[in-house]
C-alpha cells in the first residue's frame, strides 16, 4: 500500500492485554526517559500502529484492554502518549461515570484513524438483526476498552435487552463465539481485524449491519459517529454492510514534557508512510489539514505550534 507522506492512518483499530498501572514509568515531563505508548490488545490496530511508531519515536509499546485505560493512564501522567477513541475521550473531558464523574485534562497530538464497530456473529447464526439479539448473550468488549463504552451506548439506543453482558478481550472474544457460549461479540478495530478473518476462514462470521442506528446515536451522545460503508469481501461471508465508524486521537495529559509532544507531531507529519498498518483495508487517510481537526480535545499547545512551524 502506498501513501503520499503527507498522509496518516486513519481507519483501522486496537486491542488487548491488560494494563499494568504500576508498570507504566511515571516519569513525563523528563528528557531522560523512554516515551512509552498505552497501545491496546494484542491483534488489533492499536498495538499494530503503536509498533510502527515506537522505533521513529525511540518509545516502548504498553499493551492494554483500550481507549479507557490509555485514557487513564494519560491523565495520571503514567503514560506520555495513548490512543484513544473520540467518544470515549469526550465522556472523559467531561467527567462521565465511567471516569469516575471527574472531567480529565487532556490534549491531542493527531487525529490518525478510525475504528470501525464490528458487531460479529456466526456465519451459520439465526441472528440477522441487532434487536434479533434481545434476551441472548453478548460480548460488549474487553472492560477498560473503548467499545466496551460504546456497546452499552448502542444497545440503550436500540432498546435492546441483552439476556447476558459479559466482557472479554478480543481472543476470548472470538473463542467464546465459535464455542456458542455467546451469541454475539463487539470489536472495535481495524478491517480486517487478523482473528476475525482467522475465525471466519476456520468456522465462518457475519458482521450484523449497525448504519441504521447512527441518527440515534449521534443525537443522544455526539456527532462522533459516523456511518461507513464496508465493502464486501472483507471476511469471507461478509457482503457490503454499514457500521459505525469512530476516530481515534493521539493524545497526552499535562505531565509530558513539550519535547515529546513536538517530535511526535513531526513524526506523524514527516513518516506517516510508515504507519499504516499491513493488512489495512477499507481505511481512510487525513493529510496534515485533518490531522489538526481533534475535536472533542484541543491540541497541546507545543502540537499546535509544532503544526504551525511545519506547515510554514
Amino acid at each position: 500500500m502506498t501513501v503520499s507522506r503527507r498522509k496518516v492512518l486513519l481507519g483501522g483499530a486496537l486491542g488487548a492485554a491488560s494494563l499494568v498501572t504500576g508498570g507504566l514509568t511515571a516519569a513525563c515531563g523528563r528528557s531522560d526517559h523512554t516515551i512509552s505508548i498505552a497501545a491496546g490488545e494484542p491483534d488489533g490496530f492499536y498495538i499494530e500502529f503503536a509498533n510502527l511508531l515506537r522505533p521513529l519515536l525511540d518509545a516502548r509499546v504498553i499493551p492494554t484492554l483500550g481507549s479507557v485505560q490509555n485514557i487513564r493512564a494519560v491523565a495520571a501522567g503514567t503514560a506520555d502518549l495513548g490512543l484513544a477513541l473520540t467518544d470515549s475521550l469526550d465522556a472523559a473531558r467531561t467527567g462521565a461515570p465511567a471516569f469516575g464523574g471527574r472531567p480529565m485534562t487532556l490534549y491531542a497530538l493527531g487525529r490518525v484513524y478510525e475504528n470501525y464497530m464490528q458487531l460479529v456473529v456466526r456465519a451459520d447464526s439465526p441472528v440477522r438483526t441487532l434487536t434479533d439479539l434481545a434476551g441472548r448473550a453478548v460480548s460488549l468488549g474487553a472492560n477498560g476498552s473503548g467499545a466496551a463504552l460504546f456497546g452499552e451506548r448502542l444497545f440503550a439506543t436500540a432498546g435492546v435487552q441483552l439476556g447476558q453482558y459479559r466482557h472479554l478481550a478480543l481472543t476470548d472474544a472470538v473463542s467464546a463465539l465459535r464455542d456458542n457460549m455467546i451469541d454475539a461479540m463487539l470489536w472495535s478495530g481495524g478491517v480486517p481485524t487478523a482473528v476475525l478473518a482467522e475465525a471466519d476462514r476456520a468456522w465462518g462470521i457475519r458482521l450484523l449491519d449497525l448504519g441504521s442506528y447512527v441518527p440515534a446515536l449521534r443525537a443522544r451522545y455526539g456527532r462522533y459517529y459516523n456511518e461507513i460503508a464496508l465493502p464486501a469481501g472483507i471476511y469471507r461471508a461478509v457482503g457490503s454492510v454499514r457500521t459505525v465508524g469512530v476516530p481515534n486521537l493521539l493524545v497526552t495529559g499535562t505531565h509530558t514534557d513539550d519535547s515529546v509532544v513536538r517530535d511526535t507531531v513531526r513524526v506523524l507529519v514527516e513518516h506517516a508512510g510508515q504507519l499504516v498498518p499491513s493488512q489495512a483495508r477499507g481505511t481512510q487517510y487525513l493529510d496534515v489539514g485533518n490531522l489538526i481537526n481533534t475535536e472533542p480535545l484541543p491540541l497541546h499547545p507545543a502540537a499546535a505550534a509544532t503544526y504551525r512551524a511545519l506547515r510554514g
